[in-house]
Formats: C-alpha cells, structure tokens, sequence
C-alpha cells in the first residue's frame, strides 16, 4: 500500500497543509477502513508508516516525488503534514503515472485534476522498478544530469557550423517540423558558459539527433559518439559516403546534395526516418 497525495502545494519545501475532508477520495472502502479510527478520523500514524508518492495536479510534465511523511497532525478542519522525499528516486512526470495508472489502482484521469489524499492497494516500488529512470555514472569532462530527462518532441542538429550548411539546416528543421518535433542546434541556446554543455545537454535531451558527417567534422564526430553513448536516435547524413568514418559504415545514412533540389529530397528522406523512429 501507499499513499498517493495529489495537491498543488510545493512537495520539496518540505510541509503542506490539506483540507482533512479530502482525505480517503478515490480510496476503496477495505482500504478507508483499516486507516480510520472509530469516529472515523484517520490514523495518521499508521498512514505515515506507508510510503507516499506526492503529486501535483496534472497528467502532462508535472514532477511527482517519492518519500515519506515525517509527522502529520490534525487541527480543525487541516491536516499538517511534514514530508522527507527520497532522494534516491528520480521524480516521475505525472505522463507517465497517467500512462500506466492501472498499476497504480488509479481509475480515471479524474484523479490527475483533483486535490485529494488516497491510500492505493499497489506496489509502489514495483512500479517505480519498472518506469523510473535509471542512475548513470557520469562522466567528468562535462556534466550530465544522474537521471535523464529527454524531450519526446525535440529534435537536434549536429553540423559544422558554416554559412554554406545554412541550407541544410533548415532542411533538417523543415523535416523535423513535419515529423511534430521542434529542433535546436547549439547556437540556438545558451544555457552554459562553456559551449561543451550546451551541446552536450541538448543532445542528452532530445528524442533524435541528425549528425551531418560531411567533411569530416572533428566536432561533428565526437558529438555523434556522445549521442551514441546516451543511446539516442542518431540520423547520420552526408554529401559523400566517404566522410563516413570506418566505424560507422555499418549504419545507415542519407546522402544528398547540397543544391536547392538535393536539400528539398533531404527534407523528405530525414521526414520518412524520424516518422519511423517516432512510429508515426
């Protein structure tokens, strides 16, 4: 069992205060039952016994955390609670507690939208075993959050930065686009002193990366290992075959020709690839 708490307040600050007459909603009546006392006021200390996951509203990118409640007490109508988030456990996104919330015993997306404490008849590490990001060891030379984060509708572009791949860059973002997926190249953010970082959380965030090999980027290259590292979607494409490195021949690539014609057909062969990676 667990409980699962779904109020708009700030989880990391640590306390929260809750309507007591909100409690036990969408809880089945075993579970009510072996909470409350005789008056039918609940036993705190027992609820406060099982592990909690803290939500807010919402079924979208909302954070949900794991962890416990460390005191709770009742005054009036309110329900004050201290909370301790497990910091072992990356926070979820309320996607996908909505995506699997069968598991969760949730039954509707109505739970998602309304404030409410309930108890769950489920396995709340179980479910955490099977959808919760995995810790990584991280390298030194740059910084990578320990628990991924990647955008389901980014896109990223890694190419020499030229003015003569103007055009190439956007034939990529013009495919990306009509594929649903908005793309970044490096020189679109800053969110970093060091350029390193910028390039390497962007790819560490996207869905797919297209990797121009065309004349034999030293950047390019080391940016497509590191994509192929985190184990994203890598789309290689290049004007000649032969700036494929060795290594890479194995895989698939487009080429195509840097003339008005060439990046229109590039458009559509990169469309068709990243439908097929997003199966769409």
């Amino acid at each position: 069992m667990f409980n699962l708490l779904m109020f708009n307040v700030d989880w990391p600050s640590g306390s929260a205060s809750l309507p007591v007459g909100r409690m036990f909603e969408y809880t089945d009546d075993r579970s009510a039952a072996e909470f409350r006392d005789d008056t039918g006021g609940p036993l705190l200390d027992r609820l406060a016994a099982l592990p909690c996951l803290f939500c807010r509203e919402g079924t979208a990118d909302e954070e949900a955390h794991v962890g416990r409640i460390t005191s709770a007490r009742v005054v009036g109508t309110v329900v004050s609670i201290e909370v301790g988030l497990d910091k072992d456990v990356p926070p979820l996104e309320n996607s996908t507690i909505y995506a699997n919330r069968a598991e969760l015993r949730m039954s509707n997306e109505f739970e998602f939208s309304r404030n409410h404490w309930a108890v769950k008849d489920a396995d709340l590490y179980r479910f955490l075993f099977r959808h919760s990001r995995r810790a990584r060891q991280r390298p030194v030379v740059f910084q990578i959050p320990e628990h991924e984060k990647l955008e389901p509708d980014l896109a990223s572009a890694m190419m020499p930065f030229d003015p003569s791949f103007d055009g190439v860059h956007a034939a990529i973002r013009l495919a990306a686009s009509n594929a649903s997926l908005r793309c970044e190249r490096a020189d679109d953010i800053w969110e970093y002193e060091e350029v390193i970082r910028d390039v390497v959380a962007l790819i560490d965030r996207s869905r797919v990366v297209v990797c121009d090999c065309t004349g034999r980027n030293p950047n390019v290259f080391y940016e497509t290992g590191i994509a192929h590292t985190l184990g994203r979607d890598v789309v290689l494409i290049t004007q000649s075959e032969h700036d494929i490195p060795f290594d890479l021949r194995h895989l698939r690539h487009i080429r195509y020709c840097n003339t008005a014609e060439g990046r229109g057909d590039l458009a559509s062969a990169l469309e068709r690839r990243m439908k097929a990676i997003l199966g769409r």
